[in-house]
């Protein structure tokens, strides 16, 4: 299964390609500058969310700043709009697959992408491959 890759030239991004590459997973990458999420994509992505909105917004952005907008009072279609103007309101990188969604580079998470065959259980190392999902 190919994991998409929304991101830009940060350093997160590329922690998360390498961290792909390493693995042999194959991965699809999007510069959300460049090539902007889709409508369905932006959904697809909050319904894989457990925070919502809050997940994916990067209150740390100029764009947010700029805004100067209550993320939270508007509407899910104008909070699209607004995406789509400005890419990097997104945290990144978005990496997401049909089942799973991670925002973010973390080393521990984004193991969610590996392969059953490829998971193992090791106990009493800091490198643990968690057995689920």
């Amino acid at each position: 299964m190919t994991v998409t890759l929304f991101g830009s030239t940060c350093s997160s991004s590329k922690k998360a390609i390498q961290w792909f590459m390493d693995h042999d997973i194959p991965y699809e990458f999007r510069h959300i500058v460049h090539q902007p999420l889709t409508e369905k994509e932006f959904f697809s992505i909050l319904e894989k969310t457990e925070n919502g909105t809050e997940e994916i917004i990067s209150t740390r952005s100029e764009a947010y700043r700029t805004l100067d907008i209550d993320f939270s009072s508007i509407s899910l279609k104008k909070l699209y709009t607004y995406i789509r103007e400005f890419p990097t309101l997104l945290r990144r990188p978005i990496m997401m697959d049909k089942k799973r969604v991670l925002v973010g580079y973390d080393a521990h998470e984004i193991r969610q992408f590996l392969p059953r065959s490829m998971r193992q259980f090791i106990w009493g190392n800091q490198d643990v491959i968690p057995t689920h999902t």
